[in-house]
């Protein structure tokens, strides 16, 4: 009887055993976080937008007395400033979003990949245990890291049955 794309599917994962062990192993600590882009929660919607241009960066930690109290992100420019008509001049503390999730340097990659797939985020701020913004881990950034230890294995996987093949170039 033949072998069954479970099966074959399935005998692939268990090749890809050590990308599961380097999720599991590693610590956020270990990875290059860039310095995080902060405002403080008075700063105006502009001033956040304008901020996250200028660092080409999908969101900014908004802070008060040094502390984190909340993150604005693309997400929320089009959510509540585009498509609810706030003014630019509003300030970030009415449009962000407050006590976001928080990671701390020590959690490793898997549970934060948890978070961020429980709660659909993107970016989730890293902070010291007093709760002051360390960094921002972004799912590129754990991408980057699979890609920087397992090229061959990332960059040679197939396309799942569900992604299809692309037949138009992307963005054009």
């Amino acid at each position: 009887m033949g072998r069954s794309e479970f099966e074959d599917a399935y005998e692939d994962f268990e090749d890809l055993e050590h990308i599961r062990g380097a999720i599991l192993n590693t610590a956020i600590a270990d990875l290059s976080l860039r310095t995080p882009i902060v405002v403080e929660d008075s700063a105006s919607v502009a001033e956040a937008v304008d901020a996250m241009n200028e660092h080409h960066t999908g969101c900014v930690l908004v802070v008060r007395d040094g502390k984190l109290v909340g993150i604005f992100t693309e997400r929320d420019v089009l959510k509540k400033v585009v498509f609810q008509s706030e003014s630019p001049t509003e300030r970030v503390e009415e449009v962000m979003t407050p006590n976001p999730e928080t990671l701390e340097p020590d959690a490793n990659i898997a549970f934060a990949l948890n978070k961020m797939s429980v709660g659909g985020y993107r970016h989730i701020p890293v902070v010291d245990r007093d709760g002051k913004p360390i960094g921002v881990l972004s799912v590129r950034d754990i991408v980057d890291l699979l890609v920087e230890l397992y090229p061959a294995d990332v960059l040679n996987l197939p396309p799942t049955p569900a992604q299809g093949i692309a037949t138009t170039v992307d963005g054009g």
